[in-house]
This record gives C-alpha cells, structure tokens and sequence, in this order.
C-alpha cells in the first residue's frame, strides 16, 4: 500500500500552526508526513520560514508519524551538523526519521558569503558530504579536505541504525546520478512520462530503496478559490531549473512571477475543487510506482484540506482513517 503523507510547509505556515496541523493529519489518516529546510520563503507573500529541525523534534513527540525532511549539506550546514541532528533524532526516534539530500538553492545558500557555485560543484560538495555523514554516522572519526572540510569529527550520541539517505533529483540525470550513494529517490509531481524515465533511470542505475513524490495541491470548495490560492502562494514556485536554483531572495522570486497568469500555476499545482478528480489524478501519479506521495495543500490555511482529503480521498487510495 502506498503512503500518503502530509507535506509541512515552512514557509507559509507559522510553527506553532503547522505542528496542529501534523496532528491533524495524523488524526484524519494521513501515515506520514515532510517538511522543508529554508531560510526564507519562496515568496514575501508567503511570510514564514521557521527553524525545521527544532520543530521536527516537537513533531515527532507530538505525533507517531515518520517524518522526512529535505536538506542541503555543504554552504549553510556543515555535514557534520546535519549528521549530528539527523542522528539524534533518528536516537529517540527510532525508524521514523529519513533525510532528503540536495544541492540547494541561492536563496537559502547565499549567506554565507561564500558564493554560489556552478551545478556541477554543487552535485560534487553533495557527494563528499553523504560520504561524510555516513562515516560519522557508522562511529569513524572523520577528516576531509575538498569541497567541504572536516577536521577530527566524530558523532558521541548515535541510532542503532542510520537514517535512511533520499537523494532529490527534478532531471532523469540527476535521477541516475543519485543512484549511486542514495538509499531511495525523492523528486515531484512533473508529467506522468517525465517522472517514469526518472524512475527508470534511477532504477535502472542500479537504485534501491523508496521512491518518494511530493505533490502540490490547491483545493477548495469553489474552483476559482482554489485557483487564486494557488495563484497567490505558489505562482514563484513554477519556474524550472536554473533560475529556481539561482534567484537569491523572495524579492526576486516575486519580482520573476509577476507575469504569471493564474492558469500557469497548473503546471505546477494540482488545482480542484473535485475531490474526485483530485482522486483521479494521484492514482495516475502512485501506479508509475511511488512507494509515498506527500500531498502538500499550497494555501495557508490547512484544516479544511486535511479533513475533506481525510474523508474523501485518502479512502480512496487504500488509506483508512483513524478513529479518534
């Protein structure tokens, strides 16, 4: 049976909401959940963009569900960092935590003042910072000079066993590429015949482990409010690599979706007020073989999607809710 999880949103929903949130999801039978790791918002209209890994403690304490969340070691995290928090979570949380490797973007990245490299350097910062959180996380003191340095790391505090590594990927090459360290494959919703040559080219690559979609989604009970939701939140969030790695704030976010009409946004967006079609549509996406698809409502306000997803579509997908 596929899972079908709820996606926490950092940047357009204040922590103390989107833990309520999680609840929530848990309560309408949502089995599991992700969250981002930003600095800022894709968009000053969004207006949040809190802390994930303080609130991912307080959200597995406060829910049973797994958590993943999606994170790029290198620039703004050291992976000693990273490999220390994921390990301490993964310590008191058993089984229930993974993380989503990637090799960010400027907005998140350039403050460090270190500039922002070219893909290339960035895929090759990744790949020496999975070897290292992978030493660490098997107990080796660690030294490296490349890309990343580390002089004499070692993690005190480790889980039985490691978290599982997802490599993210939006390109079938980067797809295959991540099949040569990744514990599973993580990207999302792009055209049905895109996502299967991903999965194939990750597969094919000799890839193992789960295969994870994150789909955005904007319902509400009338089609053009569904509509200008998704107008409003997420219309920064259809552009396509370069120019979503490498706009470096909010600002220029907004300033390059100006133009965007609002039927553009559907490229991107799942956009209904049919919980039918909406149905419909995530059964096409988990039968090109995701094993978890996490369903993120791009509007700020969460509740009235979570209960009629709850009621009448994850029923629909083999998921039952939980009573109680």
């Amino acid at each position: 049976m596929t899972v079908i999880g709820f996606h926490a949103s950092h940047e357009q929903v204040h922590p103390s909401a989107l833990l309520a949130a999680a609840q929530r999801a848990e309560q309408a039978g949502f089995t599991a959940a992700m969250c981002s790791d930003h600095l800022v918002p894709w968009s000053e209209r969004q207006g949040q963009s809190a802390f994930a890994w303080s609130w991912l403690g307080a959200a597995l304490q406060a829910t049973t569900l797994p958590f993943g969340v999606v994170n790029a070691p290198g620039q703004r995290y050291h992976p000693a960092i990273i490999a220390q928090a994921a390990a301490t979570l993964t310590a008191m949380y058993p089984g229930r935590f993974w993380v989503a490797l990637g090799s960010g973007e400027a907005a998140n990245e350039h403050v460090t003042g270190g500039g922002w490299p070219r893909k290339s350097l960035r895929n090759a910062r990744l790949r020496e910072c999975v070897d290292v959180m992978r030493a660490l996380l098997a107990g080796e003191e660690v030294s490296h000079d490349g890309l990343v340095t580390v002089d004499r790391a070692k993690l005190w505090t480790l889980p039985e066993e490691p978290p599982p590594f997802i490599g993210t990927a939006v390109s079938v090459e980067t797809a295959g590429w991540v099949a040569g360290w990744a514990d599973g494959l993580a990207t999302i919703n792009q055209p049905l015949d895109h996502l299967r040559r991903m999965v194939e080219a990750y597969r094919g690559g000799g890839g193992r482990g789960r295969l994870v979609l994150q789909v955005h989604v904007s319902y509400a009970a009338d089609e053009d409010t569904a509509l200008a939701i998704a107008h409003d939140q997420w219309r920064t969030n259809v552009f396509q690599p370069p120019v979503c790695w490498d706009l470096d704030t909010p600002h220029a976010f907004d300033e390059a979706a100006k133009h965007v009409p609002p039927e553009a946004v559907r490229e991107a967006v799942l956009v209904s007020s049919d919980p039918g079609r909406l149905t419909a549509w995530l059964q096409e996406l988990i039968e090109v073989g995701f094993d978890e698809v996490y369903l993120h409502h791009v509007g700020k306000e969460q509740d009235e999607f979570i209960d009629v997803f709850g009621s009448r579509v994850l029923p629909q997908l083999g998921v039952t809710p939980k009573v109680g």
